[in-house]
């Protein structure tokens, strides 16, 4: 059975949403092995096997990689941009953002995204279909030359407009399917202060309840579950790498299924068992001690998305008001969860 006919339902339902009618062209390049492997690697970076957040439904890499194609091909119906949404994530390994913490890039979170071009390269199936298309790879292996799929904070494109979606309905219960479609009728191509295209809303009020929602989850992205999580991981991950027991190529040719069974088998597994059943994360202002613990940052996100051609922010104070509620939170002290006892800095 294909990827596609697989989905649950409720993926299926925003898929619509996004595009109601998939291209037979972009189903062919959803379903090589190549973009099939991400299928298996959470969007959550892992964080959905810990009892320290609950999920309505697993999302996966595959299922936000075809999201935000499905969001550039509804804006543009252009081929070489909604690939290029497509394929910016093939280069994700099992993970997710965990690897780019174990890379020392977790406040940028784009240490692997120099693998995107190699990754279409090695994949006969791409290669052949754009050879079929004549579309070049270069013009479909760097989504950020491409306004609508990417650009800087806190501009607004498929990418994370599709975070923000699927975040709110998987994760958080913030959005249902019904306000995704309302805030989605809403959006349209308009030009920035720059004189790019960006996407942007047509009414104050569906683009304030976007920034309050998305604000709020901003905040949660980086509370002390992500970042202790995201931190623990990588580190298990590091240790496993230097006792021999993985090899990085299996974070990209293992599922996350097969890998936490080798971490579970490993002299790691009793304090990986413990944060999978986690149920408090504890914040000490000093460092505690006989403990693992971290203090590390994670990457600040927000989005000031435009109305009419104008920043919310300066056109609504109500608005403005929950981007610095967010850009004003601050991640302080030293997160540890008791019983978990190696330490944050490798020996």
């Amino acid at each position: 059975m294909s990827y596609l006919s697989q989905l649950p339902s409720m993926i299926k339902d925003y898929f619509k949403i996004l595009e109601p009618v998939l291209p037979k062209w972009l189903e062919e390049y959803i379903e090589v092995p190549a973009m099939l492997r991400s299928a298996s690697i959470s969007d959550s970076c892992g964080i959905c096997y810990t009892t320290l957040e609950s999920y309505n439904f697993f999302f996966s890499n595959l299922d936000h990689s075809v999201a935000v194609a499905l969001i550039v091909w509804h804006f543009t119906h252009n081929k070489e941009q909604t690939l290029a949404g497509l394929f910016h994530d093939i280069a994700t390994p099992a993970f997710k953002h965990c690897i780019d913490v174990m890379n020392g890039d977790g406040e940028h979170q784009e240490s692997l995204e120099l693998l995107t071009s190699q990754f279409i390269e090695n994949s006969l199936e791409i290669m052949h279909l754009l050879k079929r298309d004549h579309i070049k790879l270069e013009d479909i292996d760097n989504y950020h030359i491409y306004p609508i799929a990417d650009n800087d904070a806190p501009r607004l494109a498929a990418d994370r407009l599709e975070y923000s979606f699927s975040n709110a309905l998987s994760r958080y219960s913030k959005f249902s399917l019904d306000d995704i479609s309302e805030l989605y009728e809403d959006i349209e191509i308009q030009e920035n202060e720059d004189g790019l295209p960006e996407l942007g809303f047509k009414t104050k009020k569906l683009a304030r309840k976007f920034v309050k929602v998305t604000s709020e989850m901003a905040v949660i992205y980086r509370n002390e579950c992500p970042r202790y999580s995201t931190h623990f991981i990588a580190d298990v991950l590091r240790r496993l790498e230097m006792a021999g027991k993985i090899h990085v190529r299996d974070l990209f040719e293992k599922s996350e299924g097969e890998i936490i069974d080798l971490i579970e088998k490993s002299e790691w597994g009793d304090i990986f068992k413990k944060w999978r059943n986690a149920k408090k994360i504890e914040n000490s202002e000093v460092e505690p001690e006989d403990v693992y613990w971290v203090s590390d940052t994670l990457k600040v996100r927000y989005i000031d998305p435009l109305v009419n051609g104008e920043r919310i922010s300066k056109i609504c104070k109500i608005a403005k008001r929950y981007i610095d509620k967010n850009l004003s939170y601050k991640m302080e002290g030293y997160l540890y969860i008791p019983g978990i006892t190696f330490h944050s800095e490798l020996s």
